[in-house]
């Protein structure tokens, strides 16, 4: 009921201690709070905030266009809905190093779990379109430098994103993900591979450092499924717009059919029941506080 009763600490202490496991993890991406808990009902392993799909929320493209309380307004939100760790998308840091060091504590203020920081420039661009650009090796470490610096909770995960390898290639994505762990990121996110073979690559040069993959549809990397990611030695897998792009491809279709026939009828059958709804809101457990608060008399405190 209300908010999660697991702590932010003690959720990023989990994550930390499954990371050192067998096996990768699944981070299906959130467009709301209701939604992160539908995520962790279903079993995943954690729920990622997708700044592609905060922007789209607010109506705006990603192309840097959010700010950085708004990401961790919306970043708290669901954070505290869930047991499960949450991954959130913090682009560029919102800035440069001491930009970025607060971006960190904000975040990790909001419950984050862990946040990846990338090293386009600013305003940054979606990751799988053409036309990105990057800063140099000095800005991109001092970013990463900064954010591991600035961290209370050492078990706050920075993930350090590249998105070299569309521009310069797959070595230059290898030297850099180098350099960024060495300035202090906990994991790397390679962004925009094109095959396992990259992944792969990847993952053999970094050692024992985790790996994230972006399963996107509709971008550069073919959507791989979670054993075959997994033989290629990725560590975390993120689907980050795919419910939002169900959802909104569902809502375009009942307003068709809205506008057609007048009528929502046809569209009943596949929508969440009302009961459903109570379930997923645990509205039972809300109708259990109420009486343990109200059910009383005042009676017994009159003189007779």
């Amino acid at each position: 009921m209300l908010y999660t009763q697991v702590t932010p600490a003690q959720k990023r202490a989990a994550f930390r201690e499954r990371l050192r496991q067998p096996g990768i993890v699944q981070f299906p991406g959130a467009f709301n709070p209701l939604s992160a808990r539908l995520i962790q009902e279903k079993g995943f392993d954690g729920v990622y905030i997708s700044g592609a799909v905060i922007s789209a929320d607010l109506g705006l493209p990603d192309i840097g266009l959010t700010t950085l309380h708004e990401v961790a307004a919306r970043g708290g939100q669901i954070s505290r809905m869930t047991e499960l760790p949450t991954i959130i998308d913090a682009d560029t840091g919102f800035g440069e190093a001491m930009n970025v060091a607060r971006t960190v504590q904000t975040l990790e203020d909001a419950g984050i779990s862990a946040l990846h920081i990338e090293d386009q420039i600013n305003p940054k661009r979606c990751g799988h379109l053409d036309g990105k650009s990057v800063v140099d090796d000095a800005t991109a470490v001092q970013r990463i430098s900064a954010a591991a610096r600035a961290r209370r909770d050492p078990n706050l995960l920075i993930i350090a994103r590249t998105d070299i390898r569309a521009i310069s290639g797959l070595d230059a994505a290898i030297d850099r993900a180098r350099q960024l762990v060495d300035a202090g990121a906990d994991a790397i996110f390679p962004e925009a591979m094109v095959d396992l073979a990259e992944f792969e690559a990847v993952k053999s040069a970094l050692g024992d450092v985790p790996v994230l993959a972006n399963m996107t549809e509709f971008g550069k990397s073919e959507l791989f499924t979670k054993e075959q990611l997994e033989s290629a030695g990725i560590d975390i897998v993120i689907y980050p717009v795919s419910l939002l792009r169900v959802a909104m491809g569902a809502a375009e279709r009942a307003l068709d059919t809205l506008k057609a026939d007048g009528s929502l009828a046809a569209e009943v059958p596949t929508m969440q029941t009302r009961a459903r709804l109570y379930e997923l809101l645990d509205y039972e457990a809300y109708n259990t506080f109420d009486s343990g608060i109200f059910n009383f008399s005042l009676e017994q405190h009159y003189g007779a």
